[in-house]
């Protein structure tokens, strides 16, 4: 007999079955946040490493036992018993000019270089260690030997010879200097040149009518050489540059100065009256493009282990701050100038554009999480509507179904509908006010399921007793 429960049931269309962002997915994200904090925190630590590090720093200087080799290397001890920023590794010259031209080829970073000899377009001042005075003098004539015409004067040089003290060339040329300034023909002047160490015995053999040296005032060498030349209780005559002030003016690298009275000591005082002269410097350069925070750590630190040098080589104390006009005949370097002045930067001076950026880097970082995350909610919550949509659906599909079959698959699908439900709760893009709704739905739905299958299952029991009473009736 033909029912109408014998047709094929039909059942609504079925939506995709929603996929819900897994763990997987929320750890990517959250990776890929921690990544983004890590490598900013990580280029923040790096600055500050590079920015804080150790530093070894290249000093020409030279010749071999100069006062000036050992003013560096007793400040290279210093700086590495200090643990300081800065280091400092000693390369030996042969003098000034060697020293110069290290700085000139890029060799070094630091050198001590004369100040009237011609420093390096790339090289800016950065200290002066000392001041060099020329001292210019005529030894005192031995006992029992007549003397020949007496110099007194400057100008009286022209047809003598004249010693230098030191082989280097400036001396020679710091001489030439001086006689012309005074009318006298350097070519006429026949000038002798002897080490250091000979100056002594040379001026005892008498070499020279005259000597010229160049050093501190306090200078060793020249306070040796100028005893020597003290005989028979008579100072040797000290000749005066009057017109020391016309020469600076002229030549830029020299000063007017003078020689204190009894500077080179003995009895009588040598010299009895201070006697003018002029000076020049010798001063510690750096390359023009190292950087102005390295020069200004290093000119920081100097100053500061100065007093802890001068115990154990007087000499430092002869150490001082740059020139820092505009128009210094050795221009200053910006780092030196920066911590003479006070102006010098700290490290939040330094890097805070950096530090702000990075800051800023932090923020974006975190925002981008966050809407990265809240973008994965939005779909999750859109998911979530469909479902709900769908189960109500199958609760007004449910009360119209003609088949246990197609109502047990639909069971299966709330069953997988329920499962997404709680996994986008799991993840947190279901509310629970999402939730409690979706459980209202599934508990309809349940009711549903159940009160169509005992209608069917009643509806199918009358049917077998109606066919059964027909039966009966036939036979």
């Amino acid at each position: 007999m033909a029912s109408g429960l014998d047709t094929a049931p039909t059942s609504p269309t079925e939506p995709p079955k929603a996929e819900y962002p897994r763990s997987s997915a929320r750890r990517s994200v959250a990776l890929v946040v921690l990544a983004g904090i890590l490598a900013i925190v990580g280029m923040l630590a790096a600055g500050y490493y590079f920015a804080v590090r150790p530093v070894t720093l290249r000093i020409a200087v030279g010749p071999a036992n100069s006062d000036d080799l050992k003013v560096v290397q007793a400040l290279s001890q210093a700086f590495a018993t200090a643990h300081s920023q800065i280091h400092l590794r000693p390369l030996q010259t042969d003098g000034a000019t060697a020293s110069a031209q290290m700085i000139a080829d890029g060799k070094a970073d630091l050198a001590i270089v004369r100040g009237d000899l011609s420093v390096p377009k790339n090289a800016q001042a950065v200290a002066t260690v000392r001041k060099n005075v020329a001292v210019l003098w005529v030894p005192a004539p031995l006992k029992g030997k007549k003397a020949a015409t007496k110099i007194t004067k400057i100008s009286q040089l022209a047809g003598r010879r004249i010693g230098v003290v030191g082989r280097t060339p400036a001396n020679v040329d710091l001489l030439k200097v001086i006689l012309h300034q005074y009318g006298v023909d350097p070519n006429k002047v026949e000038v002798v040149q002897f080490p250091t160490s000979d100056s002594v015995d040379a001026i005892r053999s008498q070499k020279a009518d005259a000597y010229l040296a160049a050093g501190p005032v306090n200078s060793k060498i020249t306070s040796e050489a100028i005893a020597a030349s003290t005989r028979d209780g008579n100072a040797p005559t000290f000749l005066a540059i009057d017109s020391a002030e016309a020469i600076a003016q002229n030549h830029p690298m020299y000063e007017a100065s003078e020689i204190p009275a009894g500077a080179f000591g003995g009895s009588p005082d040598r010299p009895e009256e201070e006697v003018k002269t002029i000076s020049f410097s010798h001063h510690i350069v750096a390359r023009k493009d190292l950087s102005e925070t390295t020069v200004a750590a290093f000119t920081r630190q100097l100053f500061a282990i100065r007093q802890t040098v001068m115990s154990e080589f007087p000499l430092a104390a002869k150490i001082e701050t740059p020139d820092t006009d505009k128009d210094a005949f050795v221009p200053v370097h910006p780092g030196a100038a920066a911590f003479v002045d006070g102006e010098e930067k700290t490290f939040l001076d330094r890097y805070s554009d950096i530090i702000w950026w990075s800051l800023m880097g932090l923020s974006a970082t975190g925002s981008i999480g966050a809407w990265f995350a809240g973008h994965l909610k939005k779909d999750g919550r859109s998911n979530n509507s469909g479902l709900r949509e769908r189960l109500l659906d199958m609760i007004a599909a449910a009360r119209r179904s003609d088949s246990t079959e197609e109502l047990d698959r639909m069971q299966a699908e709330a069953d997988d509908i329920l499962r997404d439900t709680l996994n986008g709760f799991e993840h947190g893009t279901i509310a629970d006010g999402a939730l409690t709704s979706f459980n209202i739905a599934l508990g309809q739905f349940h009711h549903a399921v159940a009160d169509r299958k005992a209608i069917l299952m009643n509806i199918s029991q009358n049917l077998q007793r109606a066919g059964a009473a027909l039966r009966v009736t036939g036979t």
